[in-house]
């Protein structure tokens, strides 16, 4: 069984910055993949940026410039730096990865997700 937990949510003002981890837990042998998706209030849920083992980055449009994907291996983590918030950056974020555990492989594995809301 394994886990993935965000933090590093709140409220922060237009303009302003924020840093979410997720950490990942369990029988952990390798994650591959790391991710970051946002889901606004009635929309769906919408990719932000992807990481690899080998740190090499993708993002979306709307956050591109912005927002810097990291990880850390040693610590099965990986972080979303986010500056220069809109309010449009309103929403729930959940991390996503691709996971080898002792037990096979885990693919698409979600966090609980958290809130992170943008004031104008």
């Amino acid at each position: 069984q394994v886990q993935l937990v965000e933090s590093g949510g709140g409220l922060v003002q237009a303009g302003g910055s924020l840093r979410l981890s997720c950490v990942a837990s369990g029988s952990i042998l390798t994650i591959n993949r790391m991710g970051w998706y946002r889901q606004a209030p009635g929309k769906q849920r919408d990719f932000l940026a992807s990481i690899t083992r080998g740190s090499s980055t993708s993002y979306a449009d709307s956050v591109k410039g912005r927002f810097t994907i990291s990880r850390s291996n040693a610590e099965n983590t990986v972080y979303l730096q986010m500056n220069s918030l809109k309010p449009e950056d309103t929403g729930v974020y959940y991390c996503n990865a691709d996971i080898i555990t002792d037990r096979g492989i885990v693919y698409g594995k979600w966090g609980q997700g958290i809130q992170v809301t943008v004031s104008s």
